[in-house]
Order: C-alpha cells, then sequence, then structure tokens
C-alpha cells in the first residue's frame, strides 16, 4: 500500500494556518483603515478647535447670531475683531436642506413604490435608468442649471405675484438639489419595498385590502428602515453640497427663514476660510474647524437619532 509522506502530512496544517493568519491580518489591516482614518480626522478638528476656542469663547461660537470672520491686519483697523456666531450658517444648511428634502423624500417614495409595485418590466427598465442618471450629473452642471434656469424663474415667477425674490435664493439651491437627491431616495426605497416577504403583501390582499391600502398600511411601514436609510443618505448628502449652494444660493451669512433670501451654509464657508494663503494661527482659518465640528456633531446626532429609529420599526415588523 501507499503510505504519504508523514513529513507533508504535518507541513499541511501549519501552512494553512500560516495562510490563514496572513488573510486575517490583512482583513484587520484593511479594516482599521478606516477607524484610524476616523480618529484621525476627529482628533485634527478637536485639536484646532480647542485652538478656537481658546480665542473666542465656545458661547459665543455656539449661540452667536452674527457671522462675519473677517479679521483686520493691523488693530487700529476697522472690524479688527471678527464676529463667530454659527447659527447663520446652521440655519441657511437647514433651511436649504428642509426645501431638498420637501422635493425628494416624496417624489423618491412615490417613484419607488410605482417602480416596485405598479410599474411593468419593459417601464421599470427604462425609468430606473434615467433616474439614476440623474446621480452621476455632476454638481457643477446643477449649478449652472439653477443660475441660469430656475433663479430666473423663480424671480419672475414671485415678482408676477407681488413676492421679491432675490437673484440668489435657498430656494433655487435647495430645489436643485432635491432633483439631485431624487435617485438616492427613489433607488434605496426601491430596494426597501422589493425585498419586503411577498407573503406579508399577499395577507394584507387577501383581507380585502386594495393594493394602495397593501402599500400604505403593509408594505411601506414594513420597508420603513430602508425607506429611513434613503432619506438619511439623502439629507448627508444634500448637507455636505458646496458647489450648488455658493453658485445658486450665494455667500451672505444672514439669519433668515425665507427661502426667497440668499444664505450660505457651514460647508460653503469651511471652503472660502481655508481657501488661499491661510494662517493656521489666526481666529478666521481656525473658525473652519470649530464648524467642521459643529457639522460632524449634528450629522452623528442625526445618525444615531435615524439608527434608533430604524431598530424600533425594525423590530415591530421582524
Amino acid at each position: 500500500m501507499f503510505e504519504p509522506d508523514q513529513k507533508k502530512v504535518e507541513l499541511v496544517p501549519q501552512t494553512r494556518n500560516w495562510r490563514e493568519r496572513a488573510i486575517m491580518l490583512t482583513l484587520l489591516g484593511a479594516s482599521s483603515v478606516a477607524v484610524l482614518t476616523t480618529v484621525g480626522i476627529v482628533a485634527s478638528l478637536i485639536f484646532e478647535s480647542i485652538q478656537f476656542f481658546r480665542i473666542v469663547p465656545f458661547t459665543d461660537f455656539v449661540f452667536g447670531l452674527h457671522w462675519s470672520p473677517q479679521m483686520a491686519i493691523r488693530e487700529d483697523q476697522v472690524g479688527s475683531s471678527g464676529a463667530f456666531g454659527a447659527i447663520p450658517l446652521l440655519v441657511g444648511t437647514l433651511l436649504i436642506s428642509a426645501v431638498a428634502l420637501t422635493i425628494s423624500a416624496p417624489v423618491g417614495l412615490m417613484s419607488a413604490i410605482y417602480l416596485g409595485e405598479y410599474a411593468s418590466p419593459k417601464m421599470r427598465s427604462i425609468i430606473k435608468p434615467t433616474l439614476e442618471v440623474l446621480a452621476g450629473i455632476p454638481t457643477v452642471v446643477y449649478g449652472f442649471f439653477a443660475v441660469v434656469v430656475v433663479a430666473p424663474l423663480l424671480r419672475q415667477g414671485g415678482e408676477s405675484i407681488g413676492l421679491s425674490v432675490s437673484s440668489e435664493s435657498a430656494l433655487a439651491a435647495g430645489f436643485v438639489m432635491g432633483i439631485m437627491t431624487i435617485p438616492f431616495v427613489s433607488s434605496i426605497s426601491d430596494d426597501a419595498i422589493s425585498a419586503v416577504p411577498a407573503s406579508l403583501k399577499e395577507a394584507a390582499l387577501g383581507l380585502g385590502s386594495t393594493r394602495s391600502e397593501a402599500i400604505k398600511n403593509v408594505i411601506v411601514p414594513a420597508a420603513l428602515p430602508g425607506i429611513a436609510g434613503g432619506i438619511l443618505l439623502a439629507a448627508s448628502r444634500v448637507i455636505g453640497e458646496t458647489m450648488i449652494v455658493v453658485m445658486a444660493a450665494g455667500l451672505t451669512a444672514k439669519l433668515t427663514l425665507n427661502p426667497l433670501d440668499a444664505v450660505t451654509t457651514v460647508t460653503v464657508q469651511i471652503v472660502t476660510l481655508l481657501t488661499g494663503d491661510q494662517e493656521f494661527d489666526s481666529p478666521k482659518t481656525l473658525s473652519a474647524f470649530a464648524l467642521g465640528l459643529l457639522l460632524f456633531t449634528i450629522t452623528l446626532a442625526l445618525n444615531v437619532t435615524a439608527i434608533k429609529i430604524v431598530k424600533a420599526y425594525r423590530e415591530q415588523y421582524d
């Protein structure tokens, strides 16, 4: 009989163990990249923000109602001390985000319901790729569209009914960003609706519900975690957008809730403050890191809240 070489038999498990360790270490290193990157970003924001808050009080930054970071070179110049109140920037960010989500959330959700429950396979193969093309258009193109088409139409329409609409307005920027983020809500919501077990829909129809009643009372609630994820992704995309705001909403830090006025956002001011040659020991430059830390904190709070909502509905319909 053939007898295997004992040495070769002993080497096979050792080789397998070595390969398993190498693969495990490689995967561990890859997964650590994201964690270490996040830690580095947060650490840099915190360190620079501490330097800023040593110059400008924290309460003045968080609760201040005026934003004017221009600092004079000489102390005898007018306006030698800038104003670093972040409230106007936060209000502008939330105002534009609210306008955008008012458009993208219902339109994207209704598009997903139509694609998932009503559209024929042929119609779905046409509409779904067309919607997803919107996500691939560069933001600068959306900015041109907002400046050339949307803003003039809003201004002319407002004047025809006696409203004063600024040439750069939160409504124009939010409207275009709402169109831009429709694919985020539609695509993810469509996947969530398609993943709902068919037994839930069949049970609702079997009990006498119409198709629309089954969608409203069974399918949408069951798919709510995925729908909330799509809306959250769209909100994150809107909050982080810069180019459209610069072109369509302007750079004016104005404390207003009127979407017809020109406003600015946190991200636009961060870019403005860090553009060109800057001294990283001046309050003007350091304020960009404080704005970044503030935006990071708000986004983290929104994500945690959304996760809790998703878990609550997931437990209800599992």
